[in-house]
């Protein structure tokens, strides 16, 4: 199975080459790095490390919809650029995949930290992913080429976008919640706090479950690099 990663970026020097190096070892068909107008050193680095780099408009649903239309696999791994994966978590993702029973789905969540509230944190996020089937993007999403282009892939939407695509794919098919790790960085509750922050989380997914127009959602999500 031809394996495209695809990986959105927007000012990310300070992590892309440790990520984009480490999705090289799990050899993909392709790494694509789409850029939403990166004013700092993020295009070199991707340029280095990646197979192709794809620039446009900023906005994560528009940056990995642009990546998409330049893979050629099949099977589409959406990655943040703070994310990483262990071999054995991308080897499980083959092997499920492989199942012509799925059409996709997600890894368990795992924010790279030793502070028991953040480990809290990531332990409801997992239970709140397999059992009431709300998961996010950090814990990077696979879904097949075809399911992708027939979804119209993610919706145009500056916030919730994960939320919104996830829904979406259920819809269309059985999906797995994998019980292997896609790992994350903890410096978006770091840098704003992890009582805040973890509020904040929540108080965006209740608003946009209930219809809340994610324009105004993103007010208050800010990007942290």
């Amino acid at each position: 199975m031809k394996v495209s990663i695809i990986v959105p970026t927007l000012n990310e020097e300070l992590v892309l080459e440790n990520t984009l190096t480490q999705i090289q070892q799990l050899s993909p068909h392709e790494l694509i790095v789409s850029d939403g107008g990166s004013t700092d050193d993020t295009n070199s680095i991707a340029k280095k490390f990646s197979h192709r780099v794809v620039t446009g408009s900023n906005g994560r649903a528009i940056q990995m919809n642009a990546g998409a239309g330049e893979a050629t696999g099949d099977l589409l791994l959406f990655l943040h650029a703070d994310n990483r994966l262990e071999p054995e978590s991308y080897q499980k993702m083959l092997e499920c995949m492989e199942n012509p029973k799925w059409i996709g789905g997600a890894f368990t969540l795992c924010i790279d930290s030793d502070i028991w509230s953040i480990s809290l944190i990531t332990l409801l996020a997992n239970i709140r992913a397999r059992y009431f089937g709300l998961a996010y993007g950090d814990q990077g999403f696979f879904v097949r080429t075809e399911v992708f282009k027939n979804m119209n892939g993610f919706s145009h939407m500056p916030i919730c976008e994960d939320l919104d695509f996830y829904r979406r794919l259920k819809k269309e098919g059985p999906v797995v919640l994998l019980k292997e790790k896609a790992h994350t960085s903890p410096r978006r509750w770091l840098k704003e706090g992890i009582v805040f922050t973890t509020a904040r989380n929540i108080l965006i997914s209740i608003l946009f479950g209930l219809g809340f127009p994610p324009r105004i959602l993103t007010k208050w999500y800010l990007a942290i690099r």
